[in-house]
């Protein structure tokens, strides 16, 4: 059975990226409201990135942009998020 996921490639330095589809469309998107090029901002994540593969620190640099979008850090409350009513 073939997958319908699919991937593409770029050579960023010497190392190669590959990335579904959908992961390269929202870097584009997070890059063009960046105001980025998409090199810039591979780039960003690169230098930012603890440890794993490049690949990697993209897709979970995806995730947690969508997840802030969601929930903004700003907005999260302190301690544990309960509110007492009395």
């Amino acid at each position: 059975m073939q997958s319908s996921v699919v991937k593409r490639s770029i050579s960023f330095g010497e190392t190669s990226i590959s990335l579904e589809d959908a992961f390269w469309k929202a870097l584009r998107d997070i890059a063009r409201r960046r105001r980025m090029t998409l090199g810039e901002l591979v780039e960003t994540i690169n230098a930012n990135r603890k440890e794993g593969n490049l690949s990697s620190a993209i897709r979970l640099f995806v995730l947690r942009e969508f997840q802030d979008q969601i929930d903004p850090p700003q907005s999260k409350p302190k301690g544990d998020g309960l509110k007492l009513v009395g």
